[in-house]
């Protein structure tokens, strides 16, 4: 499966931002060893569904420490027997751009 996720405080930097609090929740998500990206909207994670689901966890909790309240917002692709599916979607997409499709 995966999971793209966005996990956000309450009261994070006076302007508003959150970054340090994210940057808490990615470093669980890269040191999880499972394949992972990051953009401006979401991280994605990719594995079987208690590994990827523990990660999701463990992230929120690092993203809200010393705060009372935290907002997840999670959307999930579970597809089973695939693996790799992270890269190899967007592979997809960009064979039919390459192609003109």
């Amino acid at each position: 499966m995966i999971v793209a996720f966005s996990v956000s405080p309450a009261g994070g930097d006076p302007d508003g931002g959150v970054s340090e609090a994210v940057a808490r929740a990615v470093k669980v998500v890269r040191e999880s060893g499972l394949p992972n990206s990051t953009n401006a909207m979401f991280t994605n994670v990719e594995g079987e569904w208690d590994e990827v689901m523990d990660v999701v966890k463990r992230a929120v909790e690092a993203a809200g420490a010393g705060s009372a309240r935290v907002g997840l917002v999670l959307k999930a692709d579970i597809r089973p027997g695939f693996e790799g599916q992270l890269e190899a979607k967007v592979d997809r997409i960009e064979a039919h751009l390459r192609d003109g499709s």
